[in-house]
């Protein structure tokens, strides 16, 4: 792998900012370059100089020859912290020994790039680490690496790779971290990295232009519903109705197009749900964070050995979960009619579910609850009480909810096709405006709150209005780790009360967060 440094100057930087990993710092820059139709993200690091490689690659050599790792530590992807920490304290007894001249700065550069070829994806691990990237790809050994960043879409980086085996070295690398195999033979991979990374690798000839990497970030600093409301993707009205629903257990379905952030958003969500309650979360790849006192359980999906046993898949776990005693179910995406049919089964006996699902709208969500190949009766379906639609605005690079729509019986009839069911909405998103405006009112979610609660709609009214107000207090004073507002949450259950007075009075988040502490 080569950093590209020749490749010309940025013609115009827009943003520049620096990483670290492992004690290896890098810039980088976003900017224009002549003669590319697409924005450049530039990784900038300082290597070591080309006299001294053959003392590296000796401290490489004692460092693998020396240290010793149990079958467990090497593919258990839990023991990867400590299977860096001896790599680690290996490669700085051997620094140390042959160069113990070399400065702090030096040595730590020195170390952090050793651990990097050793035990991680070389100056891909900088590209991990910058927080504001989303996706990383490698398409090809003809062309370098793309990212995906927040603030910029798709960028064309300065990250290139040799040839095709280097990529393919790379994929067998990340297969046999996690127990798996990439071949000629079997050349897709699907996997997930220590860090929760999801990854997808596939071979020649199966991608026909050259070996491919696809590596999708798992957020180490994941969203929260402050973080949403502060950047448009809702309005403060709207999370605290989808608050108080969460609260009072109707179950919610979250659906949008790819990339529309269906995911991001259910996380944000599930910080709302009372802290007393069990948490069943079920995933083909972990992306679902929670705050860390809730009661969850959190659990994946498993695909079949190459002898094809072994493989548990998200019925049976959705199945198995039922078992467990779940206040709340959360179900990563729902795919095959099966799976579908067991979640509002669920739905139907009484458990809170949470689920993604891929539509566009909230129509077309009913359309494809009730028609094939999912093809669920209509009288189930009607279990759905809320249904949420995130839309992703690809030319101004933003992410919205879209819709908020329950489940009613009025019906409807286009053309042929005619259903008993059409999606009432309540909330929808203004484009033009960008903002959050309310349709209507609801009839069935305030029909089921009400008899779950006996507020009438003025109560109702009151009670968004003083979450509104905890929810603006939380951002007023920077409450935006996962945590924390997970953590006010859970005292406004206990203490409503006292809660939305001191957010009335604007007092300090403090005084609640330290009852945590002590």
């Amino acid at each position: 792998m080569t950093i590209i440094e020749k490749s010309g100057e940025l013609d115009e930087i827009e943003q520049q900012y620096e990483i670290d990993a492992d004690g290896v710092k890098a810039k980088i820059k976003i900017g224009d370059q002549r003669g590319e139709y697409v924005k450049q993200y530039r990784l900038e690091r300082s290597y070591v100089k080309p006299g001294t490689q053959e003392f590296i690659q000796n401290v490489k050599q004692q460092v693998i020859e020396n240290v010793e790792f149990s079958r467990e530590e090497l593919t258990d992807t839990d023991e990867t912290d400590k299977v860096k920490q001896k790599y680690k304290n290996r490669v700085e007894e051997e620094i140390e020994k042959q160069f113990p001249d070399l400065d702090g700065e030096a040595k730590r550069t020195l170390v952090g790039t050793l651990i990097h070829e050793m035990v991680g994806l070389g100056d891909i691990e900088l590209l991990l680490n910058d927080p504001d990237l989303e996706e990383l790809v490698v398409n090809s050994s003809n062309e370098p690496a793309w990212v995906y960043h927040r603030g910029y879409g798709w960028l064309k980086s300065n990250v290139a790779f040799s040839d095709e085996q280097e990529i393919q070295n790379y994929s067998s690398d990340i297969a046999r971290k996690v127990g798996k195999n990439i071949s000629s033979l079997d050349p897709l991979l699907d996997a997930q990295l220590p860090t929760g990374d999801r990854t997808n690798a596939t071979l020649q000839p199966i991608s026909s232009q050259g070996n491919t990497i696809t590596i999708r970030k798992f957020a180490r600093d994941p969203w929260t519903i402050t973080d949403f409301i502060e950047n448009g993707t809702i309005s403060k009205e709207v999370a605290a109705f989808l608050w108080l629903c969460i609260q009072y257990e109707l179950s919610i379905l979250v659906s949008g197009g790819t990339g529309s952030g269906k995911t991001s958003l259910l996380n944000v969500l599930m910080p709302f749900v009372p802290p007393n309650q069990r948490v069943i979360s079920i995933e083909d790849t972990r992306e679902i964070q929670l705050p860390n006192f809730l009661h969850w359980v959190p659990t994946t999906t498993r695909e079949a050995n190459p002898e094809g046993k072994g493989e548990v898949s998200m019925l049976d776990l959705l199945v198995n979960a039922l078992r467990m005693r779940p206040d709340r179910i959360l179900v990563g995406e729902i795919r095959k009619k099966r799976q579908a049919e067991v979640l509002f089964e669920a739905m139907h006996t009484g458990h809170s579910v949470y689920a993604t699902l891929h539509a566009d709208t909230a129509q077309q969500t009913v359309d494809r609850l009730i028609n094939p190949p999912i093809d669920v009766p209509e009288q189930m379906v009607e279990s759905l009480d809320v249904n949420v639609v995130q839309f992703r605005d690809r030319r101004r690079n933003f992410r919205r909810v879209f819709q908020v729509a329950e489940v009613s019986e009025s019906g409807y009839k286009r053309g042929d096709q005619q259903s008993s069911l059409s999606a009432n909405l309540v909330y929808k998103w203004n484009s033009e405006e960008d903002e959050h405006v309310k349709e209507r009112d609801s009839t069935k979610i305030f029909e089921k709150l009400n008899m779950h609660t006996g507020m009438d709609r003025g109560d109702m009214q009151e009670n968004i209005k003083g979450k509104e107000q905890v929810l603006q207090w939380m951002i007023d004073h920077d409450v935006n780790d996962i945590d924390p507002v997970g953590k006010i949450i859970a005292e406004y259950y206990s203490n409503e009360d006292e809660v939305v007075q001191l957010a009335r009075e604007d007092g300090d988040p403090q005084e609640i967060l330290k009852r945590f502490e002590d």
